[in-house]
């Protein structure tokens, strides 16, 4: 995923804010890691570069 458009998302289920755990990253990219939303605590993964948003 893109490190410019992370600003751009929110949670699919409450449309909280997404906080950012990054677990491996380059330079313009988060590859592994996690979102969670700061209202209602769900979590979502990043895998290979692509947010579950599920």
């Amino acid at each position: 995923m893109k490190k410019k458009y992370i600003d751009l998302l929110c949670c699919p289920y409450c449309h909280g804010e997404l906080e950012l755990e990054v677990k491996k990253e380059d330079d313009e990219e988060i590859l592994e890691g996690k979102f969670i939303c700061k209202k209602c605590r769900k979590e979502y993964e990043i895998k290979d570069g692509i947010p579950i948003l599920m």
